[in-house]
């Protein structure tokens, strides 16, 4: 990669990783479904006018809206309002490449290697390991919230692996239209109108700024920055940056909400990114082979005009060693479906998508 790009890399997991902070100050000033609510409407609000008609079918924006706008952001944004830091928040939440590799197995028949397998597992362990320090400091339920939020973001992602769309901003921006009414709905229902209307009331500079930063930074220029760098070189050159989002949602959340980091935490962020990075950058064993059939019966042979009369219709007859090369028709391979790479706040996108956290 060059380096202008590796640097636009950089900054785009940097973009995400300072999100979870930027959550928890948005915390301070809308409830969290509501919060989620209006995330997604400014990311939606005005970019859906301008990047034309969804390039999939209805079915595919519409699951991916609700599974991720609707269910994956809306438990990460209560969890976050329960109790659970920041930093924390973005480490765990990157279990969601095991939960990615479970479902895949399940739906789409991908089986797992064992490198793979010993990622997940080793992830795992760094989640328990999380588990046990979080429950000794934090609300247990806080941080099951976040684990549920990120097996939603796995579904999502082989939803949006089935869906392959092929332009990543068109369908982020479709994608975050779904989850508004649901979300606003679900705000009345249990955080109640009077709650809403008051955080709208008071909505200040630091919350518009706030709005405005998980809406355009990091959803449109996040995922379209991320969304160009998987056309330009393959998913395996990109993916791994993904790996520094909970790095620097740990480190902003040392540095400016002062969330102190135990060695028992810095255990489980070793465990849980190593564990990834092996679930995340191993090859799978595809889906399994079916069995053998009988043979197909061979096709005749093409016929050919005769030098100085009409169309044979009689098979031309095998050629000698000495009347040249013998054509042979082969039929052609069906493509494979193209790979995705995984990122880190929103969905699987395409790797060789024509037109992305």
């Amino acid at each position: 990669m060059r380096t202008t790009h590796i640097a636009l890399a950089v900054l785009v997991t940097a973009v995400w990783g300072v999100n979870f902070v930027v959550i928890e100050v948005g915390l301070g000033h809308f409830p969290p479904l509501l919060f989620s609510a209006l995330r997604f409407l400014a990311a939606a609000l005005p970019a859906v006018f301008f990047v034309g008609r969804p390039k999939v079918a209805w079915k595919w924006v519409i699951g991916v809206g609700l599974m991720l706008g609707v269910a994956k952001f809306g438990l990460l944004f209560v969890g976050m309002d329960q109790g659970m830091p920041a930093g924390l928040s973005s480490l765990v939440l990157q279990i969601q490449a095991v939960f990615t590799a479970l479902f895949a197995a399940v739906a789409l028949g991908e089986r797992p290697g064992r490198v793979r397998l010993l990622g997940m597992a080793v992830a795992l362990a760094g989640i328990a390991v999380a588990a046990v320090d979080e429950g000794t400091s934090g609300p247990l339920l806080a941080f099951t919230l976040v684990i549920a939020a990120a097996a939603c973001w796995g579904v999502s992602n082989v939803l949006t692996r089935k869906a392959s769309p092929p332009d990543a901003l068109n369908f982020m921006v479709w994608v975050s239209v779904v989850p508004v009414l649901p979300l606003l709905g679900l705000s009345l229902f249990f955080e109640g109108a009077d709650a809403d209307l008051a955080a709208l009331r008071a909505l200040d500079g630091t919350g518009i700024a706030v709005l405005l930063y998980v809406a355009w930074v990091t959803t449109v220029f996040g995922f379209g920055a991320w969304g160009f760098l998987l056309r330009r070189y393959p998913a395996s050159s990109v993916a791994p940056f993904s790996l520094l989002v909970p790095v620097f949602g740990m480190s902003s959340a040392a540095l400016l909400l002062s969330e102190s980091v135990s060695p028992l935490r810095w255990c489980a962020a070793a465990l849980l990114v190593g564990g990834v990075a092996l679930t995340s950058l191993s090859r799978t064993g595809g889906p399994t082979p079916p069995l053998p059939t009988e043979p197909a019966p061979a096709e005749p042979l093409p016929t050919e005009p005769l030098p100085d009369g009409p169309v044979s219709a009689e098979p031309i007859p095998a050629a000698s060693a000495s009347a040249g090369p013998v054509r042979v028709s082969v039929a052609p391979i069906p493509a494979r479906p193209a790979p995705v790479a995984n990122t880190p706040t929103g969905p699987l996108i395409p790797e060789s998508s024509p037109t992305r956290p």
